[in-house]
């Protein structure tokens, strides 16, 4: 009969966290094994900590690798250890539930064991979880684009931030996309802060308007990159700086600096190259807490969008209640009269 795996002891921030089935394959291709990536979390626990601190957070696990069935986890799952923190939200439906919320790099580790490669942190603080601390622009490139249009629509979208006042942070998504997050003051609600989102990417639409899109329908999207507005609504996550993502090269959602999103490809980024990036270049993303904004000019823009454009609210996603001044959920090429104008049950 032969042995099982050892159980292994990492120690981290005072706390020494288990690891065990270290020798499962997690990425088949490249031959990742879980213990690579519970020991990638601990090259790139200090950073990421910083970016999950105190945030209600969801895991996407793959227990069985990444050719198994993911699930996410938005409740703390039954036996935690005693170390890992809670914080209470509020999901749109009004149910609430108690979320993981790091607060020391234990509970990475501890999280990646259970075989979680994305941590998905809401855009708030235990603080005030009903007010985003964090503007989050995702930008989604639809078939026929690819990584280098996000980049372009990137630059324009950096623009803009600059002219409404804010500090973007961009990031690879890990796959084909890039993220694009502002630290704000947590003096708005969901509602207006993805009221200032649509403005922002509506601006950017005029100035990339053959290759840029809120389109919420994909009938509509065309061979354009989607600025995808809804990412700011309660309850919708995107992955983290510094996540392992779920595909087969065991890419990884890597922070950067505006100046050098020019030339780097998503592949450049995984398990095995990032913690060498990190210790040789530090976190692009280090002073992000110290360059907080508002979105008064955003809003601003929105109101006029309302009032002199005649734009304004746009669908939510469909798990959501119908919500004041929004359109129509359905789908264009099916519209046929007014009536049909009700939210999905």
């Amino acid at each position: 009969m032969a042995s099982k795996t050892p159980v292994e002891l990492l120690s981290v921030g005072g706390r020494e966290v288990r690891l065990t089935s270290g020798d499962k394959v997690y990425f088949p291709e490249p031959g990742i094994t879980k213990r690579e990536v519970v020991h990638y979390y601990l090259a790139v626990a200090e950073p990421l900590l910083r970016v999950l601190f105190e945030r209600p957070t969801n895991l996407k696990r793959f227990p069985d690798g990444v050719d198994g069935e993911p699930f996410y986890g938005k409740r703390l799952p039954k036996g935690a250890p005693d170390y890992a923190e809670t914080a209470r939200v509020t999901f749109p439906s009004g149910r609430t539930a108690e979320s993981l919320c790091p607060t020391e790099a234990a509970v990475l580790l501890w999280a990646a064991n259970m075989g979680t490669f994305d941590f998905h942190p809401w855009p708030v603080r235990r603080a005030d979880t009903d007010r985003p601390d964090e503007l989050r622009i995702d930008l989604d490139p639809q078939p026929g684009t690819d990584f280098a249009d996000a980049r372009t629509v990137a630059a324009a979208l950096h623009e803009v931030l600059d002219e409404a006042g804010l500090v973007g942070w961009p990031k690879t998504s890990g796959g084909r996309g890039v993220h694009v997050f502002a630290r704000i003051r947590p003096e708005w609600d969901f509602i207006d802060v993805r009221h200032a989102v649509i403005a922002i990417a509506r601006r950017v639409c005029d100035r990339l308007p053959d290759q840029a899109t809120v389109a919420w329908w994909k009938e509509e999207r065309g061979e354009r990159v989607f600025l995808d507005y809804n990412q700011a609504a309660r309850d919708r996550t995107v992955a983290s700086a510094w996540s392992v993502r779920g595909r087969p090269r065991a890419t990884v959602s890597m922070p950067l600096t505006w100046e050098q999103l020019p030339d780097v490809e998503p592949e450049d980024f995984d398990v095995r190259t990032v913690p060498g990036l990190l210790a040789e270049r530090g976190d692009p993303h280090e002073g992000m807490d110290a360059a907080v904004g508002g979105i008064e000019v955003a809003l601003d823009w929105y109101g006029v969008d309302q009032r002199e454009r005649g734009l304004g609210e746009l669908p939510y996603p469909p798990e959501y209640p119908k919500m004041p001044g929004e359109p129509t959920r359905v789908q264009p090429s099916r519209a046929k009269a007014p009536a049909e104008d009700v939210a999905p049950s």
